[in-house]
């Protein structure tokens, strides 16, 4: 339990995160920074800009509600302050991809409602069926969701995004940077929390079974939906952007590969990633209803 406290600790998320890699830092990037200006002037590239990143800020929004929410559900001191950090770093990624919405020509006033047009019925069906359970202060069911599901699933995403946008768009990249940084200790804390109540709890694993098959669906279709709607982006995108050198994620060269063998190589590694955490706590993976 100390190395727990001490890995989860208030001071060790100080010295880590906004005294680490997220000092001098402007919403996530250099300050100097700017959205790349083919994307500004391209009306296809910035529509497929606006809907990745709206998934994001729903995404976000949700683990922020989540987070908050099981603070006062958490078993122990250690996990309440964990989740405390954890709290504020959803805020600061509601924010920083806010953000990126102005920064891509969103009005302020249009926010919510761009998000509204946006966002995917999967991921909005997710947010619920886990808001649910963090309502009815169900610990276990919310770390499995947020720490496991959402943000375990989303990880992956975010390093492909940003294995994609490192030579497109050095400040979304820098964003991305920060935020997989949060996420990696995020996952940790779930797998942690989840192993020591399976291990002191033989019969939760069963719920975790059911409740890891009950949402991972909703989170594979929201990704499925969004690649499938990129198409025209990514096409012209290719039309205008000359392949440089390689970006290999997992396995598959970013700069050449088209956009099914994209979308194959994140499946494949949401999923062998997914079954890997699941393992790691004790749960086999079951495929979704």
């Amino acid at each position: 339990m100390t190395d727990f406290v001490e890995t989860y600790s208030v001071q060790r998320w100080l010295e880590s995160c906004p005294q680490g890699y997220l000092e001098g830092t402007h919403y996530g990037h250099t300050p100097d920074a700017h959205e790349a200006k083919l994307l500004l002037d391209n009306e296809i590239l910035r529509e497929e800009a606006i809907h990745t990143t709206v998934q994001l800020i729903a995404g976000e929004r949700c683990a922020l509600a989540a987070s908050s929410g099981l603070i006062n559900a958490a078993p122990d001191d250690a996990s309440k302050l964990f989740l405390a950090t954890q709290t504020l770093d959803e805020a600061r990624h509601v924010e920083i991809f806010s953000q990126r919405l102005f920064d891509l020509g969103v009005k302020r006033s249009e926010l919510d409602s761009v998000i509204q047009a946006h966002v995917e019925p999967s991921l909005v069906r997710f947010a619920e069926t886990l808001l649910e359970k963090v309502d009815k202060r169900d610990y276990l069911a919310g770390v499995v969701g947020q720490n496991l599901i959402l943000e375990g699933m989303a990880f992956t995403v975010f390093e492909l995004l940003h294995a994609m946008q490192q030579k497109l768009n050095p400040k979304f990249a820098d964003t991305l940077a920060g935020t997989i940084a949060d996420e990696r200790r995020h996952v940790g804390f779930g797998e942690n929390r989840i192993a020591t109540l399976i291990r002191g709890q033989a019969d939760k694993k069963a719920e975790v079974q059911r409740l890891q098959r009950e949402m991972s669906g909703h989170m594979l279709a929201a990704f499925a939906s969004s690649f499938k709607k990129a198409e025209a982006a990514f096409k012209e995108s290719r039309k205008l952007i000359e392949p440089t050198q390689p970006a290999n994620f997992h396995g598959t060269d970013l700069a050449t590969a088209g956009l099914e063998d994209i979308h194959g190589a994140l499946s494949n590694t949401v999923l062998h990633e997914f079954k890997s955490r699941l393992g790691r706590v004790g749960i086999e993976y079951q495929s979704p209803v």
